[in-house]
């Protein structure tokens, strides 16, 4: 059974990365490459580039994500809900701990309320997140019990779910009709615009914590000293280094 397990873990584990590569590459190339390209484009060019474009990149980000969810969903059950990483050594399952697993799950309905009531704005929005993502490391180490791995990845997979329900549930649903207004030429939505770039932008800043958390559980180095605190910290480092990214992007240029 232990080797059965192991197979399948290796296999989750190569199509989680992959499915990942696929979604953040995307993710990364419309907010890095993509948005600053299209606001080159003229109305007529936008009108004949865009409706090409957009469908082909969607497709691969949306499916990306998916997928990159679904193996990671996966890769909790076998690994830490069946494995024994969730606790540390003479810990166990408690009411805590199906309680804060189940806020990892209902977390996109809670973020998707924050926002559309006073994390509306970028710098609202990186302060609140900032202190919510030190409260619910603590939670789900005090009230979950988690080990310093176990809470580690349920941050990881807390922005992995919001990011998800972002990408099926709010932008590709306002891209679609977006792209059907540019192509019959007609001026986009402002509020559908607005609500792309925003949660667009969440995604892109919650992608690097996100991915630190991942590649931190096979470093023994970083467990040791891992801990709520240097867990925000990670997350804060994570969130300057996408405004330093943002900002480079807006400065490149065309030959």
């Amino acid at each position: 059974m232990d080797t059965f397990m192991q197979v399948f873990d290796g296999i989750f584990r190569w199509l989680h990365v992959l499915f990942g590569i696929l979604w953040i590459g995307h993710l990364y190339f419309l907010n890095f490459v993509n948005a600053s390209f299209e606001a080159t484009l003229d109305a007529e060019a936008k009108k004949k580039v865009i409706p090409e474009l957009r469908p082909r990149v969607l497709f691969w980000f949306r499916w990306g994500a998916a997928f990159t969810w679904v193996t990671g969903v996966l890769l909790l059950i076998t690994n830490y809900y069946h494995g024994g990483f969730l606790f540390d050594q003479g810990s166990g399952w408690s009411l805590g701990a199906v309680v804060m697993i189940a806020l990892v799950f209902a977390a996109p309905f809670i973020y998707d309320a924050l926002v559309k009531s006073f994390m509306k704005e970028l710098q609202v929005a990186f302060i609140a997140g900032l202190v919510l993502s030190a409260i619910l490391v603590v939670l789900f180490e005090h009230v979950g019990g988690f080990s310093v791995r176990g809470y580690a990845i349920h941050l990881g997979a807390t922005f992995g779910t919001i990011m998800a329900f972002n990408v099926w549930f709010r932008i590709w649903p306002a891209q679609q009709q977006i792209i059907q207004a540019i192509k019959q030429g007609q001026p986009a939505d402002p509020g559908l615009v607005a609500l792309v770039g925003q949660r667009s932008r969440h995604n892109t800043y919650m992608s690097v914590p996100l991915l630190m958390m991942m590649v931190s559980q096979h470093a023994v180095g970083w467990i040791s000293f891992a801990n709520p605190i240097t867990i925000t910290l990670v997350v804060f480092a994570g969130w300057m280094l996408v405004y330093h990214l943002y900002d480079r992007a807006g400065r490149l240029k065309g030959f």
